[in-house]
C-alpha cells in the first residue's frame, strides 16, 4: 500500500509513532501511530482503512493536531478508503480532511 500512496501523493511513506503521555488524542496516555507522506515541504498524515466512521475522522484530526504540536509542522490530512460513511464525509469536509474513496 505504501507504493500506491507514494505514487499518488509523492514523497516517501514513513510511520510516525508517538507516546501521547498527556492523553491528548484518546483522553488517556497511549501510543499514537499514523502513516505520513513527506515530500519537499509538505507532511501528509494518511489513514488507510477498509471503512471510515465519524470517529475515525475525528481521531485523525486529533492526531494531526498532536503532530503539529510535537513536530512544529501543520500536516495535511487524508483518508483513503473504499467505504466512507456519509456522516464521516461531512465531518471530514468540515475539518479540512481530504477523502479518497471509490463511492
Amino acid at each position: 500500500m505504501a507504493g500506491v500512496v507514494e505514487r499518488y501523493f509523492g514523497g516517501r511513506v514513513e510511520r510516525w509513532t508517538h507516546y501521547d503521555e498527556e492523553g491528548f488524542v484518546f483522553g488517556f496516555p497511549s501510543h499514537v501511530e499514523v502513516d505520513i507522506v513527506v515530500s519537499d515541504k509538505e507532511h501528509i498524515l494518511v489513514e488507510i482503512k477498509s471503512s471510515v466512521s465519524r470517529a475515525d475522522v475525528y481521531e485523525l484530526w486529533k492526531v494531526g493536531q498532536l503532530y503539529e504540536r510535537i513536530r512544529g509542522v501543520r500536516p495535511r490530512l487524508a483518508i483513503v478508503s473504499p467505504f466512507v460513511r456519509e456522516e464521516a464525509k461531512k465531518l471530514a469536509k468540515e475539518l479540512g480532511i481530504d477523502v479518497y474513496t471509490s463511492l
